[in-house]
């Protein structure tokens, strides 16, 4: 396994908000945590990566590749956040530095981890740029954030986390401040990069239909706590928890639905089209 989660436990300010989770992330596989807003899956991927807010007390095991890093100092939490894990956020916005171009922030981690060359750097961060479609990314690197839409600016977050190689990809609700339409683009990106890497991915969301876009196993959390997990496509056909049974009715996803479709593993996937929305995918 190469990522192993046992009884996973956060504290913040005398209240556990992450109560005993347990979970496994194979090699090469895409699991999902998923919940409603509250139930503590963002918490239980910030505590894996060491980034929970000062004054947070963690208890239980998180082991990476047989080795345990919960409770590593930060400088070795560093070195493994980007090279070994990335990490895509949910809001590009707040995920990307506005005084910096996008091809010195993709090729930062690659400086780092690597110590490569500026030049040699910027010329990987233009690889990166073309290995996740962004459009003419020779001219691309050289903008900053706000000269992106949005769907590109959440590309750009992507090409960051995947520049090192990692061989596990964090998602947070990567897609949900996007339209149905760049959304799709964004997913299939996300799946189609995860299997040619053979990285495994834990994808967070709230949106079950969303989730069976890309992961085969889910994690079901309600307050803290695992309630349900098993292949997605079981919970889809037959949920036996109330949350997940309330998870499957509020699915707000257009792109998959169990009562007229086959299997969420064989429905294509639109590509991302131009949109005339500012958050779409065409060149500013």
């Amino acid at each position: 396994m190469s990522l192993v989660v046992r009884d996973l436990r956060v504290e913040i300010g005398g209240r556990t908000v992450v109560d005993g989770v347990s979970f496994d992330v194979p090699d090469g596989a895409r699991v999902g945590l998923i919940g409603e807003s509250g139930s503590g899956k963002s918490l239980t991927s910030l505590a894996i990566l060491g980034l929970l807010p000062e004054g947070a007390r963690t208890t239980g095991s998180v082991r990476w590749n047989d080795r345990e890093i919960l409770g590593l100092p930060d400088a070795q939490l560093a070195a493994l956040r980007g090279d070994d894990i990335g990490i895509v956020f949910q809001e590009p916005r707040t995920a990307l530095n506005p005084i910096r171009t996008v091809g010195r922030q993709i090729g930062e981690s690659v400086r780092i981890h690597e110590g490569v060359s500026r030049r040699e750097a910027l010329r990987r961060a233009v690889v990166e740029a073309e290995r996740v479609a962004l459009p003419d990314p020779q001219r691309l690197v050289s903008r900053y954030p706000h000269q992106l839409s949005g769907g590109q600016r959440q590309r750009v977050a992507i090409a960051m986390a995947l520049a090192c190689r990692p061989r596990l990809l964090i998602a947070d609700e990567p897609t949900t401040a996007l339209d149905v339409t760049i959304q799709a683009g964004i997913l299939a990106l996300l799946r189609d990069l995860v299997q040619d890497a053979g990285m495994s991915l834990v994808f967070i969301t709230h949106d079950l239909a969303v989730l069976a876009q890309v992961a085969t196993h889910a994690v079901v959390l309600e307050h803290g706590r695992v309630v349900e997990q098993g292949a997605v496509d079981d919970l889809l056909r037959a949920p036996s928890s109330p949350v997940t049974r309330a998870l499957l009715r509020d699915a707000t996803a257009t792109l998959w639905h169990p009562e007229r479709s086959g299997p969420p593993s064989s429905t294509p996937l639109p590509d991302a089209a131009p949109s005339a929305e500012p958050d779409g995918e065409e060149s500013p």
